[in-house]
């Protein structure tokens, strides 16, 4: 009795064994391959739970998002035969899972050393056909749109799908560089030095202007003023001279008393004169 027990456990355990060993899962982030004793026989599994035979099929899986290849910057000659410095990346996912398993043996390092040839040397033609100034701004978005779709053209023989190539930067070797920023710093120090001579010169004109504008007004200023001051003296002189005429010894009393008063407006002033002059004529 107890030996059988212990066959049926021993039973129990293999049949549980080999049903975990009958079924697997496939998640939405993956792709599986199915072998049966080492040949591929089916590939196109859904996400769930599926099955297989134990012990003759065994099951691989592999990543099926989006992989990024971030690529070491990489030297490159234009047309002009300079030097650039390219930063690119490029983003793949694994499409047709039985080609990468058999081009690449499923190892994602292996694709992306492979992609990574792929697009050093469509890069290295598609800016060896254009000018510095054409593969840095003019033509960049081209050159991504070629390489992506050369590369995808490529790519299908292992069973990957080029999602995009992007050029993050455009770089120029230290040497040029430090050229090019000097030529550079020496144009907008040449924009400079002309705006101010520019502003100088405005600046010259505005003050010569306000310059002439004060001559002007102040002439004026001067030309009215002696017109009122004229007109003045003259609506005096007319004044006195009809004063003078309606009594003249009252106006010639009141002109000696106010020249007395000038005359001796300070107590030190000194007059020496003959005391029968005309200047004392109203003193007797």
């Amino acid at each position: 009795m107890g030996q059988a027990k212990v066959i049926l456990g021993i039973a129990l355990v293999v049949v549980i064994f080999t049903l975990s060993q009958s079924f697997f899962t496939v998640d939405e982030r993956q792709k599986a391959i199915l072998f049966q004793l080492g040949e591929i026989v089916r590939t196109d599994f859904k996400p769930g739970i599926h099955w297989k035979i134990p012990f003759v099929n065994n099951v691989r899986k592999f990543d099926s998002r989006i992989q990024t290849l971030d690529a070491e910057p990489e030297r490159y000659l234009t047309s002009e035969k300079k030097n650039v410095i390219v930063d690119s990346f490029v983003k793949w996912r694994v499409k047709d899972v039985a080609l990468y398993y058999t081009t690449m043996g499923g190892d994602p390092l292996r694709a992306n050393l492979r992609l990574s040839q792929i697009i050093k040397d469509g890069l290295r033609g598609e800016f060896a056909k254009r000018t510095i100034q054409e593969a840095i701004s003019g033509e960049r978005s081209q050159i991504m749109d070629i390489i992506t779709k050369e590369t995808n053209d490529e790519a299908k023989a292992f069973g990957i799908d080029i999602v995009d190539v992007r050029i993050k930067r455009v770089d120029f070797p230290q040497n040029i560089s430090d050229s090019v920023y000097a030529r550079m710093r020496a144009e907008r120090q040449r924009v400079a030095k002309e705006l101010r001579s520019n502003g100088a010169e405005a600046a010259e004109k505005i003050r010569a202007e306000a310059d002439r504008q004060r001559t002007v007004i102040l002439a004026n200023a001067y030309r009215e003023a002696e017109k009122i001051r004229g007109e003045g003296d003259a609506s005096a002189t007319d004044i006195y001279a009809r004063a003078y005429k309606k009594d003249p010894d009252f106006y010639a009393f009141y002109r000696s008393l106010n020249a007395y008063k000038a005359t001796f407006a300070n107590k030190s002033d000194v007059l020496v004169l003959q005391p029968n002059t005309e200047f004392f004529k109203y003193f007797k």
